[in-house]
């Protein structure tokens, strides 16, 4: 009996698709979106970190379900844009690997808004920070990565590039349903490596 091989359809086609569908059905909606925040984002509204100096613009970070049943969360960050956040794009930034945390390395040591100092008491300012220009999104994926947890030891095991993806659609939905005013704005990915 010969072996039949199914067809080797490349994995980045299906994140490309995941995540076009995800763009076209934010932007669908004909709704007004209210300018006030939502309960949930005053839930993850960070108030300052540790060691921070003065800031004007506003941090959240918390935790999006994208599986009940498997008890699987992805943790985000987002730093809105230092001046007029209101009129800027919004960025998902996605570290590589895949492993690699985007707060731990992408937001502390490249384009985030702090540094850490060298004897790690406190932050300072990054003059090349992307929120400058920009609302900054730093998502840590998949599950597993960084602060992103799964109840479901399984779920580490067969992590791959097609729920890495699904994860991702489901966790740009909710957040966009958390962060409403976000959904009308340019959107932009940026990433390193496998990101």
């Amino acid at each position: 009996m010969a072996s039949q091989t199914k067809p080797n359809h490349h994995p980045f086609f299906l994140i490309q698709f995941l995540l076009f569908i995800t763009m076209f059905s934010l932007t669908i909606s004909t709704n007004v979106v209210a300018l006030t925040t939502t309960k949930e984002q005053e839930l993850d509204k960070i108030t300052s970190l540790p060691g921070q100096p003065m800031v004007t613009f506003s941090q959240f970070s918390g935790y999006v379900n994208v599986n009940e049943s498997h008890g699987r969360a992805l943790f985000y960050w987002l730093t809105e844009a230092a001046n007029h956040p209101q009129k800027k794009p919004l960025v998902l930034w996605l570290n590589g690997g895949p492993g690699c945390s985007s707060v731990a390395y992408g937001a502390s040591e490249e384009i985030g808004p702090f540094r850490i100092n060298k004897n790690g008491s406190s932050l300072y300012l990054n003059k090349y920070s992307w929120n400058k220009v920009a609302n900054i999104l730093f998502l840590e994926s998949p599950a597993g990565v960084g602060f992103s947890y799964t109840n479901t030891s399984s779920d580490l095991e067969d992590s791959g590039d097609k729920r890495t993806a699904q994860d991702a659609l489901i966790f740009l939905t909710r957040w966009m349903s958390r962060f409403p005013q976000y959904k009308y704005r340019d959107f932009y990915i940026a990433g390193e490596s496998y990101a």
